[in-house]
């Protein structure tokens, strides 16, 4: 029986619960203001980390030393550039490799002396691991679009979930939800009929919706004071990024992209950029605008966490689904794909249309 299995469903019970591994794929370790002088403990895909910087360049190892097992995390990085390990004093390079042990008259490192390294990269405010140690990545990590842009505005925050990776993504795209959980700050009130056109490729599904109005909600309006017509669409990018777009009148640009990271099964943490463009100065809008998010991302941790919650209660989850539910199934389908390590036959895009009432 799994880890998994173990925790969440009781003895004698069958259970499911949608948890998808995918190992070859960037996510994002931490911020890059994080990573100081002294190593950090995270954790990715179950996996602990300890990531430092070597000579101003961030590096991640697994956080165990090959010694006798301390966490590496709780060591310190040397002036010429290496972790070491406070137990014994063990010093490692980027690479894993066990450079010095102290009182050991042979000083040359072996391949029997090292901890597994994972690759690193450090963009646009981000510290990216790939979750396969000692592997050769065949991609680059997601770009985050607008954040240069010239015009635009750019606000990075890290927020925490206490779900899957599946339910976080589902949510940050759900827009169904979001009348009722969100009703006041974003959405609520009057019924439209919206016509949601989805489309699914190889990496991704995106959801464009036609007809919809400037959502009703102190975020809109502020960032749309005029209204106008409004263009929305949500997107997922393999492996965990959630993007939401609106384009409200000519007043507004509105972009969150979320890298969700998956740390343990049931936890995942978001690093969620926004950038933005409105008639009023983003000095003036950002003070106003970063409590709403945090008050409606508030709301969904809130939800995500007493979802997962009956579902351990149940031991295991039982979805109903209808056509509303645009996102989630595509999602899930790509995540589990996407696990298999399976090539799709062709890039073709398939498309659905859906109306319905919002």
């Amino acid at each position: 029986m799994s880890e998994l299995e173990r925790i969440l469903v009781p003895p004698g019970k069958k259970g499911h619960v949608s948890v998808a591994h995918l190992s070859r794929y960037w996510y994002v370790a931490c911020l890059s203001s994080e990573l100081g002088s002294r190593p950090i403990a995270r954790t990715v895909l179950g996996t602990p980390m300890a990531l430092f910087r070597i000579d101003g360049r961030a590096a991640a190892l697994l956080d165990r030393c090959a010694h006798r097992n301390l966490p590496l995390s709780q060591g310190r990085v040397t002036s010429d550039g290496f972790l070491t390990c406070r137990y014994h004093g063990w010093q490692y390079d980027g690479s894993g490799l066990c450079r010095l042990v102290p009182g050991l008259l042979d000083r040359t490192s072996d391949r029997e002396r090292r901890v597994l390294s994972f690759p690193v990269r450090e963009q646009q405010g981000l510290v990216w691991v790939y979750a396969s140690a000692d592997a050769e990545p065949d991609r680059e990590p997601f770009a985050l679009p607008l954040t240069s842009e010239p015009g635009y505005a750019t606000v990075l925050r890290r927020v925490e979930a206490h779900a899957t990776l599946h339910a976080v993504l589902e949510n940050a795209l759900d827009v169904p939800h979001t009348g009722y959980l969100h009703r006041g700050l974003f959405r609520g009130g009057g019924k439209h009929s919206i016509t949601a056109v989805v489309r699914r490729s190889a990496d991704r599904v995106e959801t464009e919706y036609l007809g919809e109005p400037r959502p009703s909600g102190v975020a809109a309006r502020l960032l749309s004071p005029r209204g106008g017509p409004v263009q929305h669409w949500d997107r997922f990018i393999l492996p965990s990024v959630a993007q939401v777009e609106y384009r409200l009148g000519d007043d507004a640009h509105f972009l969150v992209t979320s890298a969700c990271t998956p740390v343990t099964d049931f936890r995942t943490r978001l690093f969620a950029v926004v950038s933005f463009r409105t008639r009023i100065p983003a000095r003036l809008v950002k003070p106003v605008l970063e409590p709403i998010a945090l008050r409606i991302f508030g709301q969904d941790a809130a939800i995500l966490r007493a979802q997962s919650r009956n579902i351990r209660r149940f031991g295991g989850e039982q979805f109903m689904s209808t056509e509303l539910d645009l996102m989630g199934p595509h999602i899930w389908r790509l995540l589990r794909h996407a696990e298999r390590g399976e090539v799709p036959p062709s890039q073709k895009i398939d498309e659905q249309r859906v109306t319905f009432m919002a």
